[in-house]
């Protein structure tokens, strides 16, 4: 079996339960052979590969390394879940200092030493914010960075495949927009059940409206949930998720649900969301967010706080003002 291209990808946090996952699953999709595992765990990335070894994969050569330099030099394509993880009780924004930090010297080494990466996907929360600052940092092009807001989509269709009895490929258009936190604005509009719009169910004896709030507030809160249930942070979602979305920037197949992109425009402005994208070889591109006048409202809301983790992150000292974001990268 072929693989898709023989760049170099580099996962870092690869000791971690989502990192070692995403290696395995980027293996799977035989997406190249050039595997580089990176994180300051010794002892834990070397069980990882040695594992991935002992799944026996044809023709795939991991190579690891605790050394910033050494894992980054050459690689065309990085996806980070090198953040700390969340805890039951916690919210994403409860990380939000350590993990734009992280986030920092991420961009910063990724200048350093891989300023021809192609495309960085970042998903250690908060998602929209860690996003922000690596692009900030790395020099990179706005085309060329992308966040997991995708779990929501998903989340949102597992939900509705459960209520309505249906299988999950049943439910089409399921879309949440804006941050990947529990402010998301959650879409009914884009939504079909077995090709019956949502809409159009919304508030019969088939799916109350009470039950399509409650449905709501199990979509925001399904990472949550996973906590309480596993006894912590979600890890296998997001791996998957996330590579194939690294997938579709190799040239493999196109990506089907929103990713975290940078906004300046329609209204929206500095600020790293999910909107409405398009995700191949090309990067990440995004088209108008289109919905009900209440659902754009509860997207602006959205918006408006990240906005407010953005200039959080701006009083920290971690970021410069946005007026001088060009001056730190000069494709922002």
């Amino acid at each position: 079996m072929s693989f898709l291209t023989n760049d170099k990808l580099t996962i870092v946090g690869a000791a971690g339960m989502i990192g070692s996952n995403m290696a395995q699953t980027a293996a799977m999709m035989r997406l190249t052979p050039n595997i580089c595992l990176f994180d300051p765990f010794e002892k834990g990335l070397e069980g990882v590969v040695e594992e991935m070894r002992h799944c026996g994969f044809d023709g795939v050569n991991f190579t690891y390394s605790t050394d910033v330099k050494e894992a980054f030099t050459g690689s065309k394509f990085m996806i980070s879940s090198g953040g700390a993880p969340r805890k039951d009780g916690m919210t994403r924004e409860d990380l939000l200092k350590g993990n734009a930090e992280i986030a920092a010297q991420l961009g910063k080494d990724i200048k350093s030493y891989c300023p021809d990466l192609k495309h960085l996907t970042i998903i250690f929360n908060p998602a929209d914010i860690t996003g922000l600052v690596a692009l900030i940092f790395s020099g990179l092009k706005p085309s060329q960075v992308t966040t997991l807001a995708a779990l929501d989509s998903t989340r949102l269709q597992s939900e509705l495949a459960k209520h309505f009895g249906v299988s999950q490929s049943k439910v089409t258009g399921a879309r949440t927009y804006g941050g990947h936190g529990e402010q998301m604005a959650v879409f009914a509009s884009t939504a079909l059940i077995d090709g019956k719009p949502l809409a159009e169910l919304i508030g019969t004896d088939a799916f109350t409206e009470e039950q399509w709030a409650d449905l709501k507030v199990r979509v925001t809160k399904g990472g949550a949930n996973i906590i309480k249930l596993r006894g912590r942070s979600s890890f296998q979602s997001p791996s998957y998720t996330s590579v194939e979305m690294i997938r579709a920037t190799m040239g493999g197949e196109a990506f089907r649900w929103p990713s975290g992109c940078y906004v300046n425009g329609q209204g929206f402005d500095h600020i790293m969301m999910a909107m409405e994208t398009t995700l191949d070889e090309n990067g990440v591109a995004f088209g108008e967010v289109k919905g009900t006048d209440a659902e754009i409202a509860e997207l602006k809301q959205s918006y408006g706080h990240l906005v407010k983790l953005r200039d959080e992150v701006i009083s920290m000292g971690i970021i410069p003002a946005t007026a001088d974001w060009n001056s730190v990268n000069p494709n922002l």
